[in-house]
């Protein structure tokens, strides 16, 4: 053997099958194999842009045994493309393994890049680009994942995280009372055919999506980071968060607690503030 073959993880499309680079599809019709996470998914992108190279599964379920099956193709002198089923492999998708086991062996492994949706939805949100937290996945359980949001609470930088349908109104409630009512992005089916964009402040956001009978497609959500004088919210925002609270039917204890836990404060600072403006006493 001249040579061992070369790894190419190659970004594809998040929907719009015209957002390829040449340089993908070129690198998909000369590799000898294509490992998909889902080769039903691929081969779409593949019949749309003849490409008839053969494709293999490569999903979290099965990469532990078939990335040796992948290796021995490398090993081979054989080309093999990693691809996932949207944007770039490994970024909360699989690939990170063969990846670091393919380097491990000292088998060439290239990049060939493209779609992110992280980056996709940053570009678009309006909020900071020039540092940010990639955070991926919160924990599915509400406990788990109030524990990861409340270790997000001092970063400065933007935060891009993917999250799911059916948990994501229930991720920006949380965000929301972990974070304060911060800024925010949900970037839904960015490049489909129902590409839609959410800006605002996470509880108008949150509202909005929680006003549907039910919320559908891949979702990436942006949230501004922590400022460096966020602790000193604004007596307006208190207040607002009080008097929200007390028109959902809260007695003034409970909405003083409410607007504290939202905004990271003291109870005390908070009752101090809404006093302050409102004149009105705990009963």
């Amino acid at each position: 053997m001249d040579r061992p073959g070369t790894l190419f993880v190659v970004a594809t499309p998040l929907g719009n099958l015209e957002d390829v680079t040449l340089r993908a599809l070129r690198v998909l019709k000369e590799v000898t194999l294509i490992a998909c996470e889902d080769t039903r998914r691929t081969a779409n992108l593949l019949r749309a842009h003849g490409i008839g190279t053969r494709t293999t599964s490569y999903f979290e379920h099965n990469e532990r045994w078939k990335g040796e099956t992948l290796l021995a193709e490398l090993r081979a002198g054989r080309d093999v493309a990693l691809v996932s089923d949207a944007g770039t492999p490994g970024i909360s998708d699989p690939g990170f393994r063969l990846v670091r086991e393919a380097r491990a062996e000292g088998l060439p492994v290239l990049p060939v890049p493209g779609a992110s949706a992280a980056v996709a939805a940053l570009s678009v949100s309006g909020l900071p680009t020039d540092r940010f937290l990639f955070v991926g996945f919160l924990p599915p359980k509400t406990g788990a994942r109030r524990k990861t949001i409340a270790a997000l609470a001092s970063v400065a930088e933007t935060l891009v995280l993917y999250e799911s349908p059916i948990r994501i109104v229930a991720a920006l409630e949380d965000l929301q009372a972990g974070l304060g009512d911060r800024e925010g992005f949900v970037g839904r089916e960015l490049t489909k055919l129902h590409e839609e964009h959410l800006r605002g402040p996470l509880s108008v956001v949150r509202a909005s999506l929680a006003s549907r009978d039910e919320v559908r497609g891949e979702i990436v959500l942006v949230v501004a980071g922590a400022g460096a004088g966020e602790a000193a919210v604004s007596a307006e925002s208190a207040e607002t968060l009080f008097e929200r609270a007390i028109a959902a039917g809260k007695t003034r204890r409970e909405a003083v607690k409410e607007a504290a836990q939202a905004l990271g404060l003291p109870a005390r600072e908070v009752y101090a503030r809404v006093l302050s403006l409102t004149g009105k006493s705990l009963p």
